[in-house]
């Protein structure tokens, strides 16, 4: 399948012209809008998503991964394999926490180029095309690149930083769940919230966190939205405290 992991929304014509251009490139696979919302222009909090989302995924997956507020500018347009599954997108370290996560990595930079492309839709122009042809069987014809092309490495293996809120006003952060001790609390904007497992274990308007169902540490309010009782936006600091 091919899988969309963009900033483009579903209003307007952007992620409609991608999967036009997939189902015409690769007709007949499955085309799957898993975000169309991920932070808009931010890599970097997009790809602790991207990480934590993209191994629910089976090996051979093919990722349409765009957030590029550099698209016509130096960075490079590159294909990404990581655990049998291929990544499609501009190299401005969105990438960055798949290759990390995954051990063994290669990369390519995306040398084809259409006879048209656009300075400001490379989504549609340049990414959409090749995955299509990758979802199709179709493999880079050259070697992957031997030296790294991006280095994030100071970016930290988890970002203690809230990287999405989703439509009920949860608040996911970078952090790993598995990694947080139970009994750790997590403070933002002042306030310190404990661990539960789910919603139903703590009374109504009680916030806390979890472990969401992928994987990663997520901020809630039984029965409200915690985005707007504790101010949380994407890239609002979070500390745990234990």
């Amino acid at each position: 399948m091919i899988v969309l992991f963009t900033d483009f929304g579903l209003e307007g014509p952007y992620t409609g012209q991608v999967k036009a251009v997939l189902y015409r490139t690769a007709p007949g696979v499955p085309v799957v809008e898993l975000f169309a919302d991920a932070p808009a222009g931010r890599p970097k909090p997009a790809a602790y998503l991207l990480a934590a989302y993209g191994v629910w995924f089976p090996p051979g997956t093919v990722f349409v991964a765009v957030i590029d507020p550099g698209v016509g500018g130096p960075r490079l347009p590159v294909i990404v394999e990581a655990e049998e599954r291929w990544y499609v997108g501009p190299d401005n370290g969105l990438f960055e926490l798949v290759t990390r996560r995954a051990g063994p990595s290669r990369t390519w930079e995306i040398l084809w180029r259409p006879e048209t492309v656009s300075a400001s839709f490379h989504g549609r122009d340049l990414f959409a095309p090749v995955a299509g042809w990758l979802a199709r069987g179709e493999r880079p014809a050259h070697e992957p690149c031997v030296a790294e092309i991006g280095r994030y490495g100071d970016w930290p293996d988890d970002l203690p930083e809230i990287v999405y809120v989703d439509r009920y006003g949860n608040a996911m952060t970078g952090l790993r769940g598995n990694l947080l001790p139970s009994d750790a609390r997590l403070a933002v904007s002042g306030q310190a919230v404990r661990q539960a497992r789910t919603f139903s274990d703590v009374r109504p308007g009680e916030a806390f966190w979890y472990e969401n169902s992928n994987g990663l540490a997520e901020i809630a309010v039984n029965a409200g939205r915690a985005a707007d009782a504790l101010q949380l936006a994407i890239g609002t600091p979070v500390a745990v405290l234990r």
